[in-house]
């Protein structure tokens, strides 16, 4: 048995980043496209795109450095903000969860394994 934490952060009440978007913007980052990084997670593209355009409405900064295609291609970079919000978050979340198995340990110290 183990316990299970999940948290998000909210920007005036609406969710903002979770494990979900962190997972999709960790794929736009490794990437450098949108779209890669729909195929990369066997999500859609439009639903990947309604993603990233929520938070970017909801965002107190940029989120998204879009180059519009041509001969080259489009790319897509995070910005400077969200890498250190994302770095943060996961932080964040590690220290919750080990804080949460601390306590589930102490809590039900025997036949938990």
């Amino acid at each position: 048995m183990r316990v299970r934490s999940k948290i998000w952060l909210e920007v005036d009440g609406q969710p903002f980043l979770g494990d979900g978007r962190y997972r999709l913007l960790a794929a736009v980052e490794r990437s450098g496209s949108i779209n890669a990084a729909a195929r990369e997670l066997g999500m859609s593209y439009r639903k990947v795109w309604a993603q990233l355009q929520a938070m970017e409405e909801t965002s107190p900064f940029p989120i998204l450095i879009r180059r519009i295609g041509g001969k080259d291609g489009g790319a897509s970079q995070l910005t400077d903000e969200i890498v250190e919000l994302m770095k943060g978050f996961q932080q964040l979340r590690d220290q919750v969860n080990t804080e949460a198995d601390y306590r589930f340990d102490q809590r039900f110290p025997e036949g938990t394994e």
